[in-house]
């Protein structure tokens, strides 16, 4: 019996149900509920009354519970400690335009707090490098979260949002998102990305008709052109340094994109990704992007 059926029990006994606690430990309620059921075959009795939808605990889960409570969280709080030092080589992916704002400091704090610990990145979409965790390829991914259809066996962790924007040249001031779609080519981000599949939903749904005169698989590029009068676009800006650079007229959408770490469930807690998670979160907040 794993230590983490107890940890289980403890969330669905806090949260009420199997779907709650499965929201909390990262599992689906089908897990949970094995889980559940493999406790309650080693304990030799029930732990739940089942009535349809609805479970709800016995006496004897609670005493469970009392006994093992102090002693997990003692093991949780030793298996956290910092006493040996974190290290090995993390194979890291990331999407291009995330690079420059999040590596750098990445890097850096790793190299200060975690010397030992080394970090090989690689650049690619989002949706191959989540296939790439998936399949051992990569350790973590820094990728554009599916809005549906997450890849089973995979951990998400909300890492930022950016907007999606439509941007126009820098001379067209109060126009609507319709009327510029109308009057310029469309000049239109990838749509093998996540980003870029958002933005044609976005464009279609304004303009059902229209079609798009240019495709680019760089932002920079795309501001750039845009920037020149030569269409707008529908993107998303990692860096705003790069508005100043090729300045642009924007305008909010009202949609947002969120950028999160994907790694595999049974690597959730391993010391590596925890401690390149916190120094991806300690860049975020530095920065002051939102998370």
């Amino acid at each position: 019996m794993k230590l983490e059926a107890f940890s289980t029990l403890e969330a669905v006994l806090a949260e009420g149900s199997f779907a709650a606690a499965a929201t909390v430990m990262n599992l689906t309620p089908s897990a949970v509920s094995m889980q559940m059921k493999h406790l309650e075959q080693y304990l030799g009795q029930p732990l739940f009354h089942r009535s349809g939808l609805q479970v709800r605990a016995t006496e004897a889960a609670h005493q469970v519970m009392a006994a093992m409570r102090d002693g997990l969280h003692q093991i949780d709080a030793m298996r956290r400690r910092h006493t040996t030092a974190v290290e090995g080589t993390l194979r890291l992916g990331l999407i291009e335009s995330i690079q420059p704002v999040l590596l750098p400091g990445t890097m850096r704090r790793l190299r200060d707090l975690h010397p030992r610990l080394a970090v090989r990145p690689r650049r690619g979409r989002s949706s191959g490098l989540t296939d790439d965790v998936k399949a051992g390829q990569l350790d973590a991914a820094v990728v554009a979260q599916p809005e549906t259809g997450r890849v089973a066996g995979l951990s998400w962790s909300p890492l930022l949002t950016r907007e999606l924007l439509l941007i126009a040249p820098p001379e067209e001031r109060g126009a609507t998102a319709q009327d510029l779609l109308a009057r310029y080519d469309w000049i239109r981000y990838d749509r093998q990305t996540t980003t870029g599949a958002m933005a044609a939903r976005y464009v279609r749904r304004l303009m059902p008709a229209k079609r798009s005169a240019l495709e680019l698989d760089s932002v920079t590029a795309i501001v750039a052109m845009v920037s020149e009068g030569l269409g707008v676009s529908v993107v998303q800006i990692m860096d705003p340094g790069v508005c100043e650079m090729y300045p642009v007229e924007i305008l909010r959408l009202g949609t947002s994109l969120q950028i999160s770490v994907v790694t595999r469930k049974d690597d959730v807690d391993h010391r590596g990704l925890l401690a390149l998670r916190e120094a991806m979160e300690h860049v975020v907040r530095a920065r002051g992007q939102r998370t």
